[in-house]
């Protein structure tokens, strides 16, 4: 395992390298994700770091995350990545409650939790994001308010918080389609969003994504890439990168990745994005955000109203109480953040768009 963790740092290495010409390119944001990556050892980490440091020019990298495992880390790798630049860290905790941490599959516990967020204060880490996850199996309302007091306790300037969903191929959707999976009712769902907006804006943590929610100036700079249809890079195993007209996807088995990054490239898949693909993703990946999607930033964008194209379906949802329309802005309204796909699938072509989208192409 150990060779194969070797391995895959050296075709990430290559991977980028050939993907990004130059040395001490400058970078907004960094994002390891994908798991675990202080699951490397340190040597492998002084590795990764050590090129990341010669491509990139960390030192004007606004926002530098890391995910890491609850009792993942230690001291040595808290110092090595203090000194490689990274100023956030990204943790998923999921439930602070040991017997269902056991019963969803997780290997760390409540104790490990209290432990890293320790460590990571005491090495000056000051941006912190905790996830936590909802509506698990057999989760009560008052079971989901504890867990929620007890991780805000902490007073991380970020929280992610989502409800459980079902994966194809997972144990929880075999046992969801043979009926052993108890799931909490949706009006319990409801409630829990509700208490999870109600509980950060009594903390001063404002909710700013569906989501997420930040003190100010907490906000995570990389995710909003992703939600203001911005350009982005990505790397590894699995990885996706948007680029202009394109979505990319890595190629996922990790003995493939090595073999294909090691001579240069890993992409699975390329789709072509087109205008009317890039207009609708604006519009699901903006609502998502608090602040919604700008009139006049969309018009300088794409040279066309969002009333011309949108008329009938922004009058409906206006009228059904699920978007409202402030400082220019069309934004979800609480109800609308609870139905949230219910509003998305509105903005999927229209056959009366399509005659709109080819006067905008030419």
């Amino acid at each position: 395992m150990e060779n194969k963790a070797d391995d895959y740092v050296e075709a990430l290495i290559r991977e980028i390298d050939c993907t990004v010409s130059g040395y001490n390119v400058h970078v907004d944001t960094i994002y390891m994700g994908g798991g675990t990556p202080t699951a490397l050892n340190v040597e492998q980490l002084k590795k990764l770091f050590g090129f990341l440091d010669r491509k990139f020019n960390l030192g004007t990298c606004k926002e530098f995350t890391i995910e890491i495992n609850p009792g993942d880390i230690d001291q040595e790798k808290a110092h090595l990545l203090s000194s490689y630049g990274v100023n956030r860290v990204s943790f998923g905790v999921q439930v602070m409650d040991d017997d269902m941490l056991r019963k969803i599959g997780r290997m760390h516990s409540v104790k490990d939790v209290y432990e890293t967020v320790n460590l990571l204060t005491k090495n000056e880490f000051h941006n912190i994001s905790l996830d936590l996850i909802y509506a698990l199996p057999n989760q009560t309302v008052e079971h989901f308010e504890q867990t929620l007091n007890d991780a805000l306790q902490f007073g991380l300037p970020h929280y992610s918080t989502y409800a459980l969903q079902i994966e194809p191929k997972t144990v929880f959707y075999h046992k969801q389609n043979k009926g052993q999976l108890q799931r909490p009712p949706e009006d319990a769902e409801v409630e829990m969003y509700r208490i999870l907006q109600r509980e950060m804006k009594n903390r001063g943590i404002e909710q700013y994504e569906i989501s997420n929610f930040a003190k100010p100036g907490y906000e995570s700079n990389h995710n909003l890439t992703y939600w203001n249809n911005d350009y982005y890079y990505g790397f590894g195993a699995g990885a996706h990168g948007y680029i202009p007209g394109k979505r990319t996807s890595n190629i996922k088995p990790l003995g493939t990745y090595i073999r294909s990054a090691s001579e240069g490239s890993a992409i699975d898949e390329i789709e072509t994005i087109t205008i009317k693909d890039q207009i609708e993703e604006e519009l699901f990946l903006q609502l998502r955000k608090t602040s919604g999607i700008s009139k006049k930033m969309f018009q300088q964008k794409y040279g066309v109203s969002l009333e011309k194209l949108y008329a009938n379906e922004l009058q409906v949802l206006l009228e059904q109480g699920l978007l409202r329309l402030k400082d220019g802005n069309y934004r979800l309204t609480d109800r609308g953040m609870l139905l949230g796909d219910q509003v998305f699938s509105k903005f999927l072509m229209m056959q009366s768009f399509d005659d709109k989208i080819i006067q905008l192409e030419s």
